[in-house]
């Protein structure tokens, strides 16, 4: 058979399978871990062309979209306007900011080959479109996720220079929406993505789930799970800091407002006495 492509892109944060599927005319109703998965007909209906035989395009609820022999880029903006028409959010100019290209070959060797481009296997099997398509849509959000702990680190380092200029205090508003970013990184990573869970057809199969641990150990993203996990973390030690300065600042802040009232409070008992004011 011929080489399978994929394409892999990172649109959004979620998307919602059920809308689509209700579109279609797909009784079925999926859950978080379930891709939806359009061909023939229904995507014949969608791209107004004729789809050939192994063409297909997965949709993943955390917001990735996988082509499996879609070579024009015409039918891949097409299918990303129809999208766009559930989830009017997505940025069609910067669709293709988190992409990953991969190939699907087969030819007659014992053992099968993986690279970072492309992977070899003796013989077709019909759970590769999905599982191949499912590690790239993960690999791709991940790439997302990873450049926003990026921007939120960018936010706290500005906050340490001020820290380190002696500019203390930190508004609650600036610490609220720190931690909402980081609630909202650690919630994509593993409500959305769901790195740790494995697709269904790999716990009935021996042989899927023995090729999907190869792709997930192959594109490390265990371990990339790992390392954003463990600098969500840090995040969360370091604005636990800041939240303690700025706390204790506000703290000192009053009491030396008290001391101060106290201060003037007995001087203007003094001056009564001493009859510089009159007494009330």
């Amino acid at each position: 058979m011929k080489d399978l492509t994929f394409k892999a892109l990172a649109i959004t944060n979620e998307i919602d399978l059920n809308k689509i599927a209700a579109y279609c005319g797909i009784p079925k109703k999926f859950t978080w871990e379930q891709p939806l998965s359009l061909r023939g007909e229904i995507l014949s209906k969608i791209l107004h062309k004729d789809i050939g035989g192994f063409q297909q395009v997965f949709v993943f609820s955390f917001g990735s979209v996988v082509f499996v022999n879609h070579v024009d880029n015409g039918e891949i903006t097409n299918f990303l306007k129809f999208i766009q028409t559930f989830e009017p959010e997505i940025d069609l100019q910067h669709s293709e900011k988190y992409t990953e290209n991969y190939r699907l070959h087969t030819e007659q060797i014992n053992n099968m080959e993986l690279t970072d481009k492309y992977v070899v296997v003796a013989e077709y099997e019909p759970y590769y479109p999905e599982l191949i398509s499912t590690v790239l849509a993960k690999s791709v959000a991940l790439e997302k996720i990873e450049e926003q702990l990026g921007k939120i680190h960018d936010s706290l380092e500005i906050m340490i220079d001020r820290l380190e200029k002696g500019k203390l205090r930190v508004g609650n508003k600036e610490l609220a929406r720190t931690t909402a970013q980081i609630v909202r990184h650690e919630y994509n990573t593993l409500a959305y993505i769901m790195i740790l869970d494995k697709p269904d057809l790999t716990w009935s199969n021996s042989s899927a789930g023995h090729f999907y641990d190869e792709l997930i150990e192959f594109f490390e993203l265990n371990d990339r799970f790992t390392i954003l996990k463990s600098k969500t973390d840090i995040l969360y030690h370091i604005l636990e800091g800041f939240s303690n300065i700025s706390h204790s600042i506000r703290g000192l802040f009053v009491e030396w407002i008290v001391v101060i009232l106290i201060v003037i409070e007995v001087v203007l008992t003094i001056l009564q006495i001493l009859g510089w004011i009159p007494s009330h």
